[in-house]
């Protein structure tokens, strides 16, 4: 599946044979108090620093109709987010998972995010482009 825009992905959700919730993360970049003066320099010219979560969020692929409508939402709740982690959680028996069971699956992600190791999520930036981080 090549995944090249945020609305790549929601289609390919659409099209699970098993309906799906998203599981959202918004990350802001911050500077850690005990870098260094390249880190710094780095950090200012909009590279580098570490991902702290904002906000968490679950939907539906049929409560989204596009990034842009994301990234508004989003607005409301954490405005200077950086990246959204996303990863699908599959349903069975032909409903998705309730909020109540993305539940736990949305604060592993939150605690792999702060480990630095956020797993099968794909990182998108604010323009809904998938993000590699190095």
């Amino acid at each position: 599946m090549d995944i090249s825009s945020f609305d790549d992905l929601l289609h390919a959700a659409r099209e699970q044979p098993d309906p799906q919730r998203l599981l959202f993360v918004f990350a802001g970049a911050t500077l850690p108090e005990d870098s260094t003066p390249e880190q710094r320099a780095r950090f200012e010219a909009g590279q580098g620093g570490a991902l702290t979560p904002l906000m968490s969020a679950d939907k539906t692929p049929g409560e989204l109709t596009t990034f842009a409508a994301l990234e508004e939402e989003s607005r409301q709740f954490a405005r200077d987010w950086a990246v959204v982690f996303v990863a699908g959680l599959a349903g069975r028996d032909g409903r998705a998972p309730t909020t109540e069971e993305a539940a736990a699956p949305l604060q592993r992600m939150i605690e792999a995010i702060k480990s630095g190791l956020p797993g099968p999520c794909i990182p998108f930036d604010r323009q809904g482009r998938p993000m590699r981080f190095n």
